[in-house]
């Protein structure tokens, strides 16, 4: 999770909402990411979208299964569909996304029947630091 954080940084310091993510298999990461929508003119740029096709173009395979995802934000929607198409087997993530998370703020995807894969997740990983980062961020484009 702390590489994760540091991506997230990156992505602040590039102006960009700080979200980090690190997609790890066995024991080596396989896959970095940090929001860059903006930089990247590409509303799918997530920092958890960005990690899952860096980690597949480095295995040659769009299927993750076995890694771990952490990431410092609760996944929205579209991130959390990503993983289960990945096969993400678990994901870690910091702080939740009271706006748009669909973990555990609002939808509770995970635990729907409809998909055909199982996620095992844990929030709250160094929540503290994450939702730091994200109301620096915030608080600094209000003044």
């Amino acid at each position: 999770m702390h590489a994760a954080l540091d991506l997230a940084r990156r992505a602040a310091a590039a102006g960009e909402v700080p979200v980090g993510a690190v997609a790890v298999l066995g024991d080596a990461a396989v896959g970095l990411g940090w929001n860059h929508p903006i930089g990247a003119c590409d509303p799918t740029a997530h920092a958890e979208i960005l990690a899952l096709r860096d980690a597949a173009r480095r295995l040659g395979n769009y299927r993750l299964v076995g890694a771990t995802l952490y990431v410092t934000l609760e996944p929205c929607t579209m991130c959390l569909g990503a993983l289960m198409h990945a096969r993400i087997e678990r994901l870690v993530f910091g702080a939740r996304e009271p706006r748009a998370g669909a973990v555990v703020s609002h939808l509770n995807l995970p635990e729907q029947p409809w998909f055909n894969h199982r996620l095992e997740w844990r929030g709250g990983v160094l929540a503290g630091e994450s939702a730091a980062l994200l109301q620096e961020f915030f608080r600094a484009r209000r003044c």
